[in-house]
């Protein structure tokens, strides 16, 4: 467009200097010796435009040379403005592996900030960007937000991203995917996913499935499992044994195995079977010693917790030798002050 002005203004100059030459300067005609090359007779004013003819070539070439280098620098920042805008996305969806290529300097350095960063998306922001990729990204993670299952598999997120986890965890409450579907292909899944499924699993799940799927427990669960043990719903058979193995695939500390003694205590497991389950427990692990004599103290056996706590170091258990001594002053205290 410029090169087209110039052009339009070159020629209507050289024209004028031609006319006024030839019209006021002189009407003569010449002939030059060019490196020994005669040339033909012209016009002085012929000879005036000539030069002029040549610096507009000159120019011309000049200017057209330096806008192609300028349309290729403007496409690297097209290039690099369209990365950009990637390099935005994949920071709201929380992508870890980012690997963008800039050919600008200044986006060189928005690219290597925005590589380390995770942006947290405004909802205000939804159709004010200006941009249709952005705003469909900021819609959907605000879908995933609100409960509803969107389609996420264009932006190639691994089941590790949250919001891939959100999102399946909306596609299960939904009920589009049912719990045995996602814990029978927990290899495909994030294992946060797994324990949050097995954990909503264990509130009707059979013995046989929670056994099954066990690898997947979470304290929660167990304390789910605990409660159903002879409940009026979803009632729960299970032995000492099969209670075991399930509290060992857990990280449990003293207060974690109070805890399951407490609810067992709601519960409806026979006394006999919840004491013998705390002393095998104690046995195996000195983390639930607590836990037992806790639990022989709400079941008033007196002379087992006793008997424990005669061969034990004056330090140790003093709240349950507190609890022991004010029974034996006729202070009656719930044990679970003691705890």
């Amino acid at each position: 467009m410029y090169i087209k002005r110039y052009s339009i203004a070159a020629f209507i100059w050289i024209a004028f200097v031609g006319w006024y030459v030839y019209a006021y300067v002189s009407h003569e005609s010449m002939s030059l010796d060019f490196f020994g090359i005669h040339l033909p007779s012209l016009s002085i004013a012929v000879w005036v435009i000539i030069p002029l003819l040549v610096l507009y070539v000159a120019s011309v070439f000049h200017m057209a040379f330096y806008s192609m280098l300028g349309n290729f620098k403007l496409r690297r920042y097209e290039k690099d403005f369209e990365k950009i805008i990637d390099e935005i996305i994949d920071a709201y969806l929380g992508k870890q592996k980012r690997e963008y290529t800039f050919k600008t300097e200044r986006y060189q350095l928005l690219g290597k900030l925005l590589e380390k960063s995770t942006l947290l998306p405004n909802p205000d922001l939804i159709g004010t960007t200006g941009n249709e990729k952005i705003d469909n990204v900021l819609r959907l993670i605000e879908n995933i937000k609100k409960g509803e299952v969107v389609d996420l598999k264009p932006y190639g997120l691994r089941p590790q991203n949250p919001l891939v986890i959100q999102n399946e965890k909306n596609r299960y409450l939904k009920g589009d995917v049912t719990a045995e579907q996602i814990l029978s292909n927990c290899a495909k899944h994030a294992e946060e996913l797994c324990r949050f499924v097995y954990t909503d699993f264990s509130k009707k799940a059979s013995l046989y499935n929670l056994l099954k799927y066990k690898a997947y427990l979470t304290k929660e669960a167990l304390n789910n499992i605990l409660a159903r043990i002879n409940a009026d719903e979803f009632t729960l058979s299970i032995s000492n044994e099969e209670i075991i193995e399930l509290i060992k695939k857990l990280d449990l500390t003293k207060e974690d195995f109070i805890e399951i003694s407490k609810t067992l205590a709601k519960g409806a497991m026979i006394p006999e079977q919840r004491m013998k389950l705390f002393e095998v427990l104690s046995e195996e692990n000195e983390e639930a010693m607590d836990a037992y004599l806790f639990t022989l103290f709400d079941l008033e056996m007196i002379a087992p917790a006793d008997e424990i706590l005669q061969n034990t170091q004056p330090e140790e258990f003093q709240n349950f030798k507190a609890y022991r001594a004010l029974k034996e002053c006729g202070k009656n205290f719930s044990i679970y002050l003691f705890i």
